[in-house]
């Protein structure tokens, strides 16, 4: 075993995947205890309908802020990795495509909201969130240090505005100010990673966002190998944020805080899968050609995902009502019928994370697309139904029954997505049988 550990000490491209993973982690930890921290005190200062309404708005933009990024992410860091000499064309062009996106939604928005009985007040909150899309665009230099495997960089810029807002927010709830005020630190946050991002890469070889280029062709390129990831993403976003504005419209914004409430305290832990995929994509790209190889690590992945969300799923079984007792108090005590069930959709959350970077490698997104696409037609329709049946709770059920639903169609079309999945459960045995197969 020291002989192993010493050989991967001194493996160059094991270290170096190594660090990336190690920065990744530890920021996303930072960000998870203190967004618990600071988001759990929000949400206690704000109370449960305020708390709603404000979640309302956010979930509200995110339908629509999934538009602006184009499904691009993914796609750029794919080709800065095959082309590194195209580096100032690809981030420029992605750049503008996020930028021309992020105007577009801000004009959808103000179309949507024409045909929405809401109030000014919800309106101005909803636009000021929306107006983080803007600076959203920068986020470009992410994928660029991405396709580099330095993370550090993106890590001191992600911590500069952690503490920023951080602080930022505790001074709003010690000075008792309006939900107003927490919707502006949404828009400010976003302001100051775009300046870190800008400043960490400008500081990085003396890199100049001067030479970004916008190429008509790139951008035609980038758009057709994107488009399916675009509307899968939209599809995923709706699926993910559709059923709180139902609660809302359907209940009441007391509801919709009581759901945000325990969804804050499941989705937390999404940092896990995108941390994960998000470092070891690049290995995943560079080792395709050698088959054997990339479907052991996709396996390996995918075990490691599924497991991590079934470990979450029965922490939050057993002590449900000690975490909502600690963390939210009486005040939303409603919260833990509905934990423990938003905890399962997790292994299903986590799973298809995977499945949906395996679909980017072999160059198939149309069937992310499909995926996401009947998943949100599946959820809207289940939470018309089941919530007038089972209250909050039926937005619950209807994310489980549209998830299994779909895996189950998809199962018909491409028999592997269950043989992951069944593999990864069985700790690897039904895949090490038939590894032959693939």
């Amino acid at each position: 075993m020291i002989t192993k550990l010493k050989h991967l000490q001194n493996h160059q491209g094991f270290m170096k995947y190594f660090k990336n993973s190690s920065w990744l982690m530890g920021e996303k930890i930072l960000r998870m205890v203190v967004g618990l921290f600071v988001g759990i005190w929000v949400a206690k200062y704000l109370g449960p309908s305020q708390f709603g309404l404000f979640s309302y708005a956010q979930s509200f933009v995110g339908l629509f802020a999934a538009v602006a990024t184009f499904g691009l992410d993914s796609i750029v860091v794919r080709e800065l990795v095959k082309d590194e000499k195209s580096r100032d064309e690809l981030i420029g062009t992605a750049f503008w495509l996020k930028l021309i996106g992020a105007v577009f939604v801000l004009v959808l928005l103000a179309f949507a909201l024409s045909f929405i009985s809401s109030d000014s007040y919800t309106n101005r909150l909803i636009f000021i969130i929306a107006s983080a899309t803007i600076f959203q665009s920068f986020n470009v230099i992410d994928f660029y240090f991405q396709s580099k495997v330095l993370s550090r960089y993106i890590v001191f810029a992600n911590f500069i505005a952690l503490f920023i807002s951080t602080i930022l927010k505790i001074i709003l709830i010690l000075t008792k100010a309006p939900l107003e005020a927490f919707a502006w630190v949404v828009l400010f946050d976003s302001i100051v990673l775009a300046c870190g991002f800008i400043y960490f890469y400008i500081k990085h070889k003396n890199l100049k966002i001067v030479n970004w280029k916008f190429e008509k062709k790139r951008a035609v390129f980038l758009l057709r190998e994107s488009w399916p990831l675009m509307i899968g993403g939209m599809s995923f976003v709706l699926f993910s944020n559709i059923d709180n504005i139902m609660i809302k419209e359907m209940l009441s914004e007391y509801y919709a805080g009581i759901y945000s409430a325990a969804y804050k305290l499941v989705t937390l832990w999404y940092f896990l899968p995108g941390l994960i995929l998000g470092s070891l994509f690049p290995a995943i790209v560079s080792v395709y050609k050698d088959k054997n190889l990339f479907y052991k690590r996709v396996l390996s992945l995918s075990t490691l995902l599924v497991w991590a969300a079934i470990s979450i799923f029965v922490i939050y079984v057993l002590f449900s009502e000690s975490i909502i007792a600690v963390t939210y108090a009486d005040k939303y005590a409603d919260s833990v019928e509905i934990l423990p069930l938003l905890a399962l959709v997790n292994i299903f959350i986590f799973y298809n994370s995977l499945w949906n970077q395996w679909m980017v490698v072999e160059n198939k997104t149309k069937r992310t697309l499909y995926f996401h696409l009947l998943t949100a037609i599946f959820n809207i329709i289940l939470n018309y139904f089941l919530i007038q049946i089972y209250g909050v709770k039926g937005a619950v059920y209807a994310l489980l029954i549209g998830l299994m639903l779909t895996y189950f169609i998809f199962y018909m079309y491409d028999r592997r997505i269950l043989k992951l999945f069944l593999s990864s459960l069985l700790l690897e045995i039904l895949w090490r049988r038939d590894e032959k197969k693939y």
